[in-house]
């Protein structure tokens, strides 16, 4: 996904003044954890390997467009999916299924007529798309 966010100067220092924030705080966050707790470096590592599969599989082609798709408009059935990412309707649903198994989306089945699927964000895949947005953001700056 390589989008340009257009910004204007005013709205880009207040968002990089956030991120700055936020980052900090994570930052300070995880040195008291290891403080506190006594974690190792080797353990810290350990826990994190857990993440590992998750965010492979966050950024593999077309989740994070479905996952933003979804935060954009709410919710979308399978075709309103399709068209707006023009992603052939196999991968789509396959990508589907896998978001919704690691709890990333709902689906919601109306059985019509006609038959209607809905999907969603869970509250995990809102704030993965959230968590997500700074590494776009630097990503796409200059």
């Amino acid at each position: 996904m390589s989008i340009k966010l257009p910004l204007s100067a005013e709205f880009r220092k207040l968002v990089e003044a956030r991120l700055d924030q936020t980052l900090r705080g994570i930052e300070d966050t995880l040195n008291q954890i290891m403080q506190k707790q006594e974690i190792t470096p080797k353990e810290l590592k350990e826990d994190l390997k857990n993440l590992e599969e998750n965010f492979n599989f966050v950024f593999q082609k077309w989740s994070l467009e479905i996952l933003y798709t979804l935060l954009l408009k709410n919710s979308a059935g399978f075709g309103d999916i399709k068209k707006i990412l023009g992603v052939n309707s196999r991968t789509l649903s396959d990508k589907l299924k896998m978001l919704a198994k690691h709890a990333y989306i709902t689906r919601k089945v109306d059985a019509g007529p006609p038959l209607r699927v809905e999907y969603a964000l869970t509250r995990k895949g809102k704030d993965t798309v959230l968590l997500a947005l700074p590494l776009l953001y630097y990503s796409s700056s200059t």
